[in-house]
């Protein structure tokens, strides 16, 4: 079987685009789970970044070469690698193509991709086809096409790609997937989740910090705002969808034994982005850009129906003020529970005095998941509360043993695809549309992957 997957995994190559790169090797993850894992990053802003202090902690990786077209960044990365002690990486990004170079490196066994959205696809296929285990922010797809080709590159080459959604490892949410593990809400009915953040002062700065200061876009702006804002003004869709998503769909046995069947969006009117502008110190009303209409509604809800019958709400709300909450609510036939960072509820029935909710912390502790039991000391180190350490986590330890991941390339369509579904419901007065079938009638069979674990 190994050999006849070489033999495919080959001819493919020898059909692409990427054999014309020198050096490409099919299966190059040659570590076992006890050996250092040559890992390398695409993109290391703010969020790259993250990832790479992550890795800088860990003892079972080498750091073998870098890649961004922003010299600052390369910068900033040397020397945060060799502040930890890590043999220099090298160094790409001379231009755009040039990630290409560092995928051609026998050297490098797995990839961390943490571009603007447009390039995520793109280069993941390529990460992908070169045999790189492949790690990919979120989301990780713009369009259907780039969901397939995600699917098909990755059953055509047999490299692992894990979308790194880090919500997925979040304590209260690794709590309620432990109670829904244990059936203490019965069978699942319903879900709630989103994005609901208000990204304002990300969207726009005065290009000279990365957040606020200023109502600039494009290439007047700094880091984000330079590419995420572009997407507001062009698209009106749930642009950012696997946040809520992703724990949701887990829950919900996603792509194992269930799968997202179709859905419905509708959005309200667009005013937040400009009245920021307008109402902005160094913006006004005679700025130039407020006299932009922007596309996406400041807040968009999309309805999903499930095969098995369940139905989740997602909601996207990042153009108004607003305190963070993704809004999470788990309902089943037993209880509820309402979370977020600020607000945890819960009702179950027969335990939970009647009509009456009760905090959450009580059961929190009691269902707490065994990788907080294990890790959540070290892990609130990391970014996000702790949650950065433990999808870096997962992402290295499936890599140095190159097994499918926790949250695979079905997963990544799948949760993507969200997008460009709810723009064309969008587009066509909120009318229904069909999820694709990324397994291929294969989540029918398909089992569950075991969360409940303490080793990643």
């Amino acid at each position: 079987m190994n050999s006849r997957r070489d033999f495919v995994k080959k001819s493919i190559l020898a059909g692409s685009g990427l054999s014309l790169i020198p050096n490409v090797s099919f299966g190059a993850i040659q570590a076992k789970a006890n050996e250092k894992l040559n890992l390398a990053f695409i993109g290391i802003g703010l969020r790259g970044t993250d990832h790479l202090n992550n890795a800088l902690n860990r003892k079972d990786v080498n750091i073998t070469a870098i890649c961004d077209t922003d010299p600052e960044r390369i910068k900033l990365g040397l020397t945060k690698i060799s502040d930890a002690g890590f043999k220099k990486p090298l160094v790409f990004g001379k231009n755009n193509e040039d990630y290409k170079n560092l995928l051609a490196l026998k050297n490098v066994d797995a990839v961390i991709i943490s571009t603007p959205w447009l390039w995520h696809t793109k280069m993941a296929v390529d990460s992908m086809k070169a045999g790189k285990y492949t790690g990919l922010e979120v989301s990780a797809a713009n369009t259907l096409e780039e969901c397939w080709d995600l699917v098909n590159t990755h059953e055509q080459t047999g490299s692992q790609l894990m979308i790194l959604e880090n919500v997925n490892y979040r304590q209260d949410v690794l709590a309620v997937l432990n109670m829904v593990k244990q059936n203490l809400f019965g069978e699942l009915s319903h879900f709630r989740c989103g994005y609901q953040h208000d990204l304002r002062a990300v969207k726009f700065n005065d290009g000279k910090q990365p957040y606020g200061g200023g109502v600039e876009f494009g290439e007047k702006g700094l880091s984000e705002a330079k590419w995420r804002t572009q997407h507001s003004l062009l698209r009106n869709a749930d642009v950012y969808p696997t946040h809520g998503l992703g724990p949701v769909a887990v829950m919900a046995d996603v792509n194992r034994g269930n799968r997202l069947v179709s859905l419905t969006s509708h959005a309200s009117k667009p005013l937040g982005l400009h009245n920021y502008i307008v109402n902005h110190p160094n913006g006004g009303p005679d700025h130039p850009n407020a006299k932009i209409k922007w596309k996406q509604g400041d807040v968009i809800t999309t309805t999903i129906e499930t095969a098995k019958g369940e139905t989740i709400i997602v909601t996207h709300d990042c153009n108004l003020p607003r305190p963070y909450s993704l809004g999470f609510r788990v309902q089943g036939v037993n209880g509820i529970s309402e979370f977020d960072y600020h607000t945890k509820r819960i009702h179950i029935e027969g335990r939970s005095p009647n009509h009456r909710w009760e905090d959450m912390d009580t059961y929190i502790k009691e269902f707490n998941h065994p990788l907080w039991e294990k890790f959540g000391a070290s892990a609130k180190k990391a970014g996000h509360g702790g949650i950065d350490f433990f999808v870096l986590n997962a992402f290295v330890e499936s890599a140095k043993q190159n097994i499918a991941p926790p949250m695979d390339a079905y997963d990544a369509a799948a949760w993507s695809a969200i997008t460009p579904l709810s723009e064309l419901s969008l587009e066509n007065n909120g009318a229904p549309q069909d999820f694709p079938d990324f397994t291929r009638g294969n989540w029918i069979n398909r089992q569950p992957y075991n969360w409940i674990k303490d080793t990643f």
